[in-house]
């Protein structure tokens, strides 16, 4: 079923596409041809499985490649720790693992063009798992108990998740985007999303209440709003590679400047929740709380649960629910991590690397976590 949005445009398009027309002949009869742009969307509209799959396959491939590049620089640390080498940056294999980090991130941004973000969210479950099993085939960790179950849930509630999400896919387009802003959905939501993040912010800092549910859920809603401008700034993207320009439009420059603007501020809190809490605590918690405001973002500003039966909505919380277990299963009864010990670099201490994608940081804890027995 279509949802009001694709109504309302396609009428405009027909509409405008006819005045046109007529403008140009009054004395033509019969069909209207299709444009380029209106081809395309119809092609998408019928094909949205190949879309839907497209965004999955990235975005696994990406969280693939960012467990590896953290294994791979956690072994150059390692490696130069007993060697007594020279500083980390000056080794080939953490540059390697740099590169590869900064090609799966780019892969789960264009992710978010393809697929619907309360998909390619959960998915973040991938880097974590596989980073356990890299872990141990190559760092020689210790394979528990814990690890062989909580890759299983894991994997168990990917399939379930990837399943059962809503498997409709739309053009991201910058008409498309000024249209959810003003949408009275969303402003009740930014505007209870402000409300709660004052009061957070007020008990961090006035009150001096330095709980870690009260950091991660600082992290969480400005997670909603970077999801929501990535997925708007890739999708656009997109659109423009495709031959249909987006660039021009104000809206794009607005979502990229909240993208950059929400990534700094979680980057900020999530270090200071680093200093504060262990890593085996910062990990799990944050990807819950990360994931759930990406589900709910995309169920208020995309309309992504629109049409999908209850059933397909309760098998996609399950396997989200799955997923969260695997990771607190693979995270639980870790090493403690002391700050001194701490081995592995943040990516806002490299030098002169930023992280531009929600989430790098996470998974950058997510390898502390998993090799932390090293």
């Amino acid at each position: 079923m279509r949802s009001e949005w694709e109504l309302r445009y396609e009428n405009i398009s027909i509409r405008h596409e006819n005045e046109t027309m007529s403008n140009i002949s009054s004395t033509e009869a019969g069909a209207v041809p299709m444009t380029s742009a209106q081809a395309h969307r119809a092609e998408v509209l019928e094909n949205p499985l190949q879309t839907y799959l497209l965004g999955i396959i990235i975005s696994i491939c990406g969280n693939f490649l960012i467990s590896i590049s953290l294994n791979i620089q956690k072994y150059a640390h390692v490696r130069q720790l007993h060697n007594g080498s020279g500083p980390y940056y000056t080794s080939g294999f953490w540059w390697c693992g740099v590169v590869l980090m900064g090609v799966g991130e780019l892969g789960n941004f264009a992710a978010y063009g393809f697929a619907p973000a309360s998909l390619i969210a959960p998915l973040g479950c991938v880097s974590v798992m596989a980073s356990a099993v890299i872990s141990v085939a190559f760092l020689k960790e210790t394979v528990r108990t814990s690890d062989i179950v909580g890759g299983t849930l894991s994997i168990t509630g990917t399939y379930v998740l990837v399943t059962f999400a809503p498997h409709n896919t739309s053009e991201i387009t910058a008409q498309l985007v000024q249209y959810y802003i003003i949408s009275w959905p969303f402003l009740l939501y930014l505007f209870f999303e402000v409300i709660i993040f004052c009061v957070l912010l007020y008990l961090y800092k006035k009150r001096n209440v330095k709980h870690i549910v009260v950091v991660m859920l600082l992290v969480a809603l400005l997670a909603s709003l970077t999801v929501i401008s990535v997925k708007a700034v890739s999708g656009m993207i997109t659109e423009t590679i495709k031959g249909h320009l987006q660039l021009i439009y104000p809206i794009f420059y607005i979502m990229l400047v909240v993208m950059a603007a929400s990534c700094a501020f979680q980057i900020k809190f999530l270090n200071q929740a680093m200093k504060m809490f262990d890593a085996t605590e910062v990990v799990p918690i944050n990807f819950v709380f990360f994931t759930a405001s990406a589900i709910l973002a995309g169920i208020v500003f995309y309309q992504e649960f629109e049409g999908l039966a209850i059933l397909n909505i309760f098998m996609f919380l399950f396997g989200c629910l799955l997923s969260f277990l695997g990771v607190f299963l693979i995270a639980w009864n870790r090493p403690k991590i002391k700050q001194e010990d701490r081995n592995f670099i943040a990516m806002n201490r490299i030098p002169g690397e930023c992280v531009p994608v929600d989430g790098a940081l996470i998974r950058l804890m997510s390898a502390e976590v998993v090799t932390g027995s090293v």
